[in-house]
């Protein structure tokens, strides 16, 4: 039976405020994105998602984005290739380093919000940001929609890689989310989550806002915490999953074997 992984955004919170029912959440996940003080997050707050997550046996995996808190990393922050380098590691890092204090390690990543959107579009923006996280740790498996710039980059360096699906999120075409505002670019309601997760995953086509088909590939479903049904909407995914004939678990860790880099895919020859 083919398992599909369970992958939240959580930690979204920072000092004492929270936004997202994460104690709640955790049990019904099997992979935790975790902010680490870009978007959102802050020490405390990652240090108490990690441990919720110790809890549920839930692995963990550091969640990107743009230093912009009051934009809730939303919006996109003019940056240098260098600046985006250098934002990617010291988050990634951070995530890391209180999670070895608590005697646990990231298995993956992913990017939120405009620079999740930013690096599906943008080739180069996807180099730099794929390959800053590689030299990091080559071992972190990345979770990204398909079919973008980003996870043909990842593919490129090597980094394993789970193909992740927005079930509440309309898309306008293969690897791109409908904008926010537009019509069919939100879906709230928990039996048409269900329905399109269950679709999807048994026919292996995504069902876009103009109504066609397209071929898909799917690891992994995301739960949006800081929606406001995100309970009801994580217990519909999951229900989703079972309808297709799949099983719920934690992605297969995947390796690559001689990777290419990027020098050498420009030059034609593999390293």
């Amino acid at each position: 039976m083919r398992q599909i992984d369970v992958n939240s955004d959580l930690g979204e919170g920072f000092g004492p405020y929270r936004i997202a029912p994460d104690a709640e959440l955790m049990p019904l996940i099997t992979s935790a994105n975790i902010a680490c003080g870009g978007h959102a997050g802050d020490p405390e707050v990652m240090c108490e998602t990690i441990a919720l997550a110790m809890e549920n046996s839930v692995r963990i995996g550091a969640h990107v984005g743009f230093p912009d808190r009051i934009g809730f990393g939303r919006r996109q922050i003019p940056m240098t290739h260098r600046e985006l380098e250098l934002m990617t590691v010291t988050q990634v890092g951070a995530l890391q380093a209180v999670a070895r204090l608590r005697g646990m390690t990231l298995s993956h990543f992913n990017f939120h919000g405009a620079l999740g959107n930013l690096s599906f579009s943008d080739a180069e923006v996807a180099k730099t940001v794929l390959r800053a996280v590689k030299a990091l740790d080559p071992t972190l498996t990345f979770i990204g929609l398909p079919d973008t710039e980003a996870t043909r980059a990842a593919d490129a360096i090597g980094l394993p890689v789970i193909r992740s699906f927005l079930a509440d999120r309309g898309y306008s075409a293969p690897g791109r989310l409908a904008p926010r505002g537009s019509d069919g670019a939100l879906i709230s309601d928990p039996a048409a989550v269900r329905e399109r997760v269950a679709e999807t995953l048994a026919t292996g086509r995504l069902r876009l806002t103009t109504g066609r088909t397209v071929a898909i590939e799917v690891d992994s479903v995301l739960v949006h915490s800081d929606t406001p049904n995100a309970l009801t909407l994580a217990h519909a995914i999951r229900a989703g999953i079972v309808d297709s004939g799949c099983s719920i678990g934690p992605f297969a860790k995947l390796s690559r074997l001689s990777p290419l880099e990027f020098g050498d895919i420009e030059r034609g020859r593999p390293s």
